[in-house]
């Protein structure tokens, strides 16, 4: 018989339980122990949901109180040295000030975890770097779940991935120098999880889908070989793209099992088929991780019907990857219409998907239920006449080139901007997003939940956007903002004006950390009824004589952090999103708004991990932010921002995107980043950010000078401008001004420092 499992489930509870629990902590407003009976409390609640959908396994591990890699660090006992910290004795505030910084040392650095809107901590490894082991908190949920009598499968990152994420602070150092130690660490491991009795141990290496040179390749076989020996049954997990290409190589390695991911490369399945020896477990990820769609139940069951009948309990039914990258439950959903919620499958309606096709494969007529009610939902969903709108395709296929172009290039309108818009030297700005303050999110609750007229609403975030002003012309910021008070999310507050979105109450999603998203739902042709916020901003910039920037969220970030539809293309679904935001930039300019910054945090995210793949990709992303951006006068400056990714390898197509200013991340790496933006001779305006938002640090003007420095001698002062990583919504005000105040100092500073050595 099939047997069922997942590789993670959504840590952060369906009432955000651990976000609270973690910020209540870092204010000191409770204790450890506060914090860890909350963790313990969501653990088991969500062993038992797997438990009561009769899951084989229950996955342990997964859980963290930031970050899945974080743990692995800490597990391994490979923490960054420049911290001090004993692995060993390892607090919760310690591990805390690795994620976050903290007086004397900045955060570790973090981006994107594969292609997903998700961060992870970078592990940060040098020769010095030593395996020997840190705290037992892996154990300690392992003995929880034992203790309650569960079929326990604990869930580790792989030692191959874990080497290609990290970063080294040494130049040139070769990370793979250090497997044999790490393969040492893994082996003690198995042991402990052997002592328990634990019969299989899921080891994920997502990095197998990813375009790796022979030398990564044979580091599997090195590690494997050696973990094969531990007595311990391992399945080796991979998703998110293909790994066919790699399966000969791996079906020989001493492993008992591989996991694929059906849902991005279901061609892979004959391929694994064929290869992979008829003792070894094939897990198919059938039931898509990351998208929140109800499954065909009746297709994917019978796609499988011969593939079970030749390996039986050798087959096992799983989501494509962790459930982390949907939200936990549709029972929190009481205002999604009936026929919506119907089409939809949160964590836990996926984990009854899962039982099912396996109960389809044992018994059909027992499953002939659950089977009829998916194909009810699915015909609902294909006849609803919500979901295509002739005008909005029409619109879409009478798309020009010229619509994909500014009308001069770059020299020249950098040339009229200069002149129109009077910048210093080193423009100083911020990202869009101010502190949201309690008062602010007290006044949009009550708003959503009827307590708050509609003008009084309107009234308090014009005195809260004026304030705002106030602030940044205080600091002596060049280029302002209107703060975003107005705005619970980058994505969700230019959709809920769109039609084609819906929305949940509780569908939250961890970004990072505490952080989290609550993605809408695209579930129909999209089409913009009216501007979306060129009331606000003219109001801001009716509040002062300098330059207010309008902020707008691009196409592809708005189709990136959405859960998106998936019955079309997801670049048609672009070009939609491409033409909303063009309207809305074009408004911008007629109602005179002389910046505007199309936002695209999520460009490099949606690069496919194969590089055979990207061109296609990067064709259809950069003709939509270009269709977005290309109807405006070159007096108008446009910007964009990209922030927690590796852009190097797809400069070219950021150059491509022709936006006359780009802002990006550079202070974790300190200025690396910008290494690649120099080398490939990026040809437009540029900001590196000079200080990290996602942390409660603040550094000196000093500090921040340095940087500018840095990115003066790589990059002429006049393409230059000063600005954060990222936006300062999560930030308090005490510590954004004391911040910004000391970025003002620093291009200051500089600025007169350029000056005088022209002189």
């Amino acid at each position: 018989m099939a047997r069922t499992h997942i590789s993670g489930f959504p840590r952060i509870g369906a009432q955000r339980e651990l976000k609270f629990a973690q910020e209540s902590f870092w204010r000191g407003e409770s204790d450890d122990a506060y914090l860890k009976g909350i963790a313990k409390e969501l653990r088991i609640r969500h062993w038992e949901l797997q438990r009561a959908a009769k899951l084989d396994f229950v996955a342990v591990g997964d859980f963290a109180y930031y970050d899945q890699m974080l743990n692995l660090s800490a597990l391994l006992g490979s923490l960054p040295e420049r911290f001090g910290f004993d692995p060993a004795k390892l607090s919760l505030t310690q591990y805390y000030e690795l994620a976050r910084g903290n007086k004397a040392q900045p955060a570790m650095e973090m981006t994107k975890w594969f292609d997903t809107n998700y961060h992870y901590l970078v592990p940060e490894l040098g020769p010095d770097t030593t395996f020997n082991g840190g705290v037992d908190w892996f154990f300690d949920e392992i003995d929880e779940a034992l203790a309650l009598h569960l079929p326990v499968k604990p869930v580790l990152i792989g030692p191959i991935t874990y080497l290609w994420l990290s970063k080294s602070p040494v130049p040139g150092f070769d990370r793979l120098s250090l497997l044999p130690k790490l393969v040492i660490r893994y082996m003690r491991i198995l042991d402990q999880l052997k002592q328990r009795g634990i019969e299989w141990l899921q080891l994920d290496e997502p990095a197998l889908c990813l375009d790796l040179n022979e030398e990564w390749l044979e580091a599997f076989k090195a590690a494997y070989d050696v973990l094969g020996v531990s007595g311990r049954k391992v399945l080796l997990g991979t998703y998110f793209d293909t790994a066919a290409d790699h399966a000969p190589m791996v079906s020989q390695l001493p492993v008992h099992g591989v996991h694929i991911d059906l849902i991005r490369a279901p061609q892979q399945l004959q391929v694994w088929r064929t290869a992979l020896p008829a003792d070894k477990v094939l897990s198919a990820g059938v039931i898509d991780g990351r998208n929140i769609w109800r499954a065909d139940l009746g297709e994917i069951a019978g796609s499988l019907d011969a593939l079970h009948a030749e390996r039986g309990e050798h087959l096992w039914i799983a989501p494509s990857c962790s459930l982390i990258h949907v939200p936990v439950t549709l029972a929190c959903e009481t205002k999604l219409g009936a026929e919506l919620k119907s089409w939809l499958a949160f964590a836990t309606e996926k984990l009854d998907e899962v039982s099912t096709i396996a109960l389809a494969l044992r018994d059909p007529v027992a499953a002939e239920p659950a089977l009829a009610a998916a194909d009810a939902a699915l015909d609902a969903r294909r006849a609803s006449g919500a979901v295509m709108n002739v005008l909005v395709q029409r619109r879409v296929a009478s798309i020009t080139d010229a619509m994909a172009s500014r009308k001069s290039p770059f020299t020249a309108r950098s040339s009229v901007q200069r002149h129109s818009l009077k910048l210093p030297l080193l423009p100083t700005t911020t990202i869009g997003s101010f502190p949201q303050t309690p008062a602010i999110r007290q006044a949009r609750a009550a708003y959503k939940r009827g307590k708050m007229r509609a003008l009084d609403y309107l009234e308090r975030m014009r005195a809260e956007t004026a304030s705002v002003i106030r602030k940044q012309e205080e600091l002596g910021l060049d280029v302002l903002v209107h703060g975003e008070v107005e705005r619970n999310d980058m994505v969700e507050f230019f959709a809920d004006k769109l039609w084609g979105f819906a929305f949940t109450e509780n569908g939250w999603v961890q970004n990072y950390g505490s952080q989290c998203v609550k993605p809408p739902i695209i579930y129909g042709d999209v089409y913009r009824p009216e501007p979306m916020m060129v009331d606000a901003a003219c109001h801001a910039q009716s509040l002062t004589e300098r330059l207010v920037k309008g902020v707008l969220t691009g196409p592809v970030t708005m189709l990136e952090w959405s859960f998106v539809r998936d019955d079309q293309p997801r670049s048609t679904t672009a070009l939609q999103l491409a033409l909303v935001i063009r309207d809305e930039v074009i408004d911008l300019e007629k109602a005179g708004i002389r910046i505007i910054q199309i936002d695209e945090p999520a460009f490099r995210e949606g690069l496919p991990l194969r590089q055979e793949d990207w061109p296609a990709y990067l064709e259809w992303a950069t003709r939509a932010f270009r269709i977005a951006a290309g109807g405006v006068s070159d007096a108008t400056q446009i910007h964009t921002h990209m922030c927690y990714s590796e852009f190097n390898d797809i400069l070219p197509a950021i150059a491509d995107l022709d936006a006359d200013v780009i802002t990006i991340e550079t202070s974790r790496s300190s200025m690396e980043l910008l290494d690649g933006f120099v080398e490939f001779a990026y040809p437009n305006g540029i900001g590196p950010g000079v200080y990290d938002t996602h942390s409660p640090r603040v550094p000196s003007a000093d500090a921040m000078q340095q940087l500018l420095e840095r990115a003066c001698d790589v990059v002429p002062a006049e393409r230059l401008w000063v600005n954060p990583d990222c936006g300062l919504k999560t930030r308090g005000w005490p510590e954004t001004e004391a911040a910004l105040s000391n970025m003002v100092q620093a291009a200051k500073t500089l600025r007169q420092k350029l000056a005088e050595s022209i002189r």
